[in-house]
């Protein structure tokens, strides 16, 4: 009966462990893909920066359309829509 016994768990302890371990670092991983709130925070300060530099850029743009015409065309071409 301890033989027996001995088996089962000899075969718990080599099929279930190795298995048991994959999954857990696995969950872990993926668990830690996620944002943290510090990080979250920080992602929605850049956004908001982004907004404000957006509207800020296209403020300039239209204060240069009225101020000097054709401005656009002498601008890098590369910036040029």
């Amino acid at each position: 009966m301890s033989d027996n016994l001995t088996y089962v768990f000899l075969a718990m302890f080599v099929v279930l462990g190795p298995t048991w371990l994959v999954f857990h670092y696995s969950a872990k991983v993926f668990g830690s893909r996620r944002l943290n709130a510090q990080d979250a925070a920080t992602l929605d300060n850049f956004a908001q920066a982004m907004a404000r530099m957006e509207t800020r850029i296209a403020m300039l743009e239209r204060i240069l359309d009225a101020e000097v015409p054709g401005w656009r065309a002498k601008a890098d071409p590369v910036l040029t829509p």
